[in-house]
């Protein structure tokens, strides 16, 4: 057998892998074809956030294994695209259906709210155009699966079960009430620490009550997966994280050029990235703003702080700060990560897997975020990524990476070469794939 030109260990592995996923794909093509219904709370394009690239990504592997996949997304107005837009290689749909949605919280509808004992998270998502369109597949497709992206498609479970004979699988990215259960431990006392405690509250009560409604949970990590036993979850489960199609993340390894502006040695630039429209992003980088950045700042008056992010707020574009550049949303989130080599991801709230997190090492570079923020990735501390709990821990482990900055591009390429190991997106795909067929 002859292998490609390079002879190395490193080159014999890759020659494997790239051998396994064209033997996985080739086996799936003897398995029945599995129908699958894919229901969205957004259109999941562009890929500019961590929702729309985990619902991408697995359809498009799945679809490269054989399966059929229709798509009902509610198109809201915070998050609207024209279909117009989709571009044609956005095509491992059979069908793709949008239902427009205006979703925003409404003064009037939250005030209202308070008197009932619904999760005003949820009820945002009930829509009878949605409703309608949904029937309208059951009826005239047969599914397998219908795969329901995240919490706040279950209120359309009866509707399901009313119209379908397919299995039920819940595709949970979070434990959506943890995320605010956290939010509310972070917040300050008073009004707002009530009403977001409220919140929590009734989407936790809304979780637990549809625990077992579905016939199948789908957890993002092994830990969500662990969490939603213990809350009583006790039908089929199985975890599967989010991958990567690393095709899409060329290789541009950390180098000493990139420390230094003509023939200057410069600090290396952070960044942050994140949908700003999101509570813990923004909760996080304002923590980072407020307690972080003038110590460092003043430290190292050249270092430069990029932010970008969809939906950025007002605040953040008026906020006077020396040397932070707002983007806003950015065409190119990877181009963006790659500019920088390090990303920050100061996140206390949240909960399932950040893809920002995978990206940044996928390309290579070197991310500091919080225990809660790595979750699920199990990347070792110091080694492929680098832990930062509290200010102290930020200023440190920012210290570190500008006065040993020839530690860079070590701690990327192992952070490559582990989203490589552990997240190839056909691999995961493959085995939730085998899941789905036992329990059929």
């Amino acid at each position: 057998m002859v292998f490609p030109h390079r002879h190395s260990l490193f080159s014999l592995l890759k020659y494997q892998d790239a051998i396994k996923i064209k033997l996985t794909i080739f086996a799936a093509e003897f398995l029945p074809i599995m129908k699958i219904l894919q229901l969205c709370k957004k259109v999941p394009y562009p890929l500019k956030d961590g929702e729309s690239v985990a619902v991408t990504y697995l359809s498009k592997a799945l679809h490269q294994l054989g399966c059929q996949l229709d798509l009902l997304a509610m198109n809201t107005v915070k998050h609207y695209i024209n279909p117009d837009d989709i571009p044609e290689d956005f095509n491992h749909y059979r069908k793709v259906a949008f239902s427009k949605l205006d979703n925003r919280i409404k003064a009037k509808d939250a005030l209202l709210n308070l008197f009932t004992k619904d999760s005003y998270h949820v009820v945002r998502y009930i829509s009878d155009d949605y409703t309608q369109k949904l029937i309208q597949l059951l009826q005239t497709e047969s599914y397998d699966i219908v795969q329901l992206e995240t919490l706040y498609l279950a209120p359309y479970i009866p509707i399901i079960r009313q119209h379908s004979q397919a299995k039920i699988v819940m595709r949970s990215h979070n434990v959506e009430s943890e995320i605010w259960e956290r939010i509310a431990r972070n917040t300050s006392f008073g009004l707002k620490k009530w009403y977001v405690n409220l919140l929590a509250k009734r989407l936790k009560n809304f979780e637990l009550d549809h625990l077992n409604k579905y016939d199948v949970m789908v957890a993002i990590t092994e830990r969500d997966w662990a969490q939603f036993r213990q809350m009583g979850c006790n039908i089929a489960g199985h975890a599967a994280p989010i991958g990567l199609e690393m095709a899409d993340y060329p290789k541009h390894p950390l180098d000493a050029d990139i420390f230094s502006t003509k023939g200057e040695s410069m600090p290396p630039s952070l960044c942050f990235i994140g949908s700003l429209d999101w509570m813990p992003n923004t909760e996080g980088l304002t923590w980072f703003l407020d307690n972080i950045w003038l110590d460092i700042y003043h430290q190292y008056p050249d270092i430069t702080l990029h932010i970008a992010g969809r939906n950025t707020p007002d605040w953040l574009h008026q906020k006077k700060i020396p040397n932070i550049v707002i983007h806003g949303e950015i065409e190119d989130a990877l181009a963006f990560i790659t500019d920088h080599p390090i990303m920050i991801v100061p996140l206390f709230s949240g909960s399932g897997m950040r893809v920002k997190i995978l990206e940044s090492m996928a390309l290579s570079r070197v991310t500091i975020t919080t225990t809660i923020g790595l979750e699920g990735i199990h990347a070792q501390a110091g080694q492929e990524v680098l832990i930062a709990d509290n200010k102290d821990d930020f200023i440190r482990q920012i210290q570190f990476c500008i006065d040993n900055s020839e530690q860079l591009p070590i701690i990327g390429n192992k952070a490559r070469t582990f989203i490589e190991q552990h997240f190839d997106n056909i691999s995961i795909a493959k085995r939730l794939l085998d899941f789905y067929h036992e329990i059929l």
